[in-house]
C-alpha cells in the first residue's frame, strides 16, 4: 500500500489548468492513474481525446463540456464518462474555479490534433 500526502503530490500546469497527481505508476500504481485538476476562471476549452475511457468527478465549481459535438454544463457532485478517441474539452467560463477527481486506467495517453500520442506527467 502507497499513501501520497497532499503536500507531497506532484502538481503541473498545462493549457493553464493545474493537475495534482494522487496515483500513477510513478507513486505505485499499477492500473489506474488518478489525479485533481483545477480550471481557474477563464479557462479556455483544449480540445483533445485520450486512448482510454476517463472518467470525472465534479468537486466543486461548474465546467462547460464539449464531448464528441455535444455542449453541456457538467457540475459539482455530476460525473462524467468521456469514450476513448473522442474529441472533447473543459472550458470554465464561470466566477469560481472548477475542480475534479479524474481516472485513467495506466496507459492511457492523451493527444491534441494531430500532434502525437503522449503519457500526462500527472498520469505516468
Amino acid at each position: 500500500m502507497s499513501l501520497i500526502p497532499a503536500d507531497t503530490a506532484p502538481r503541473f500546469e498545462m493549457h493553464g489548468a493545474q493537475f495534482t497527481g494522487l496515483a500513477a505508476p510513478s507513486r505505485g500504481a499499477r492500473e489506474t492513474a488518478v489525479w485533481r485538476v483545477c480550471l481557474a476562471v477563464g479557462i479556455k476549452p483544449v480540445t483533445h481525446r485520450l486512448t482510454r475511457e476517463e472518467v470525472f468527478v465534479a468537486l466543486s465549481g461548474v465546467a462547460r463540456v464539449t464531448l464528441a459535438a455535444e455542449t453541456f454544463d457538467f457540475p459539482a457532485g455530476a460525473a462524467l464518462i468521456v469514450p476513448a478517441d473522442t474529441d472533447f474539452a473543459l472550458a470554465n467560463a464561470t466566477t469560481e474555479p472548477f475542480e475534479a477527481v479524474v481516472v485513467l486506467p495506466v496507459g492511457g495517453m492523451a493527444q491534441v490534433g494531430d500532434a502525437a500520442p503522449f503519457t500526462p506527467p500527472w498520469a505516468a
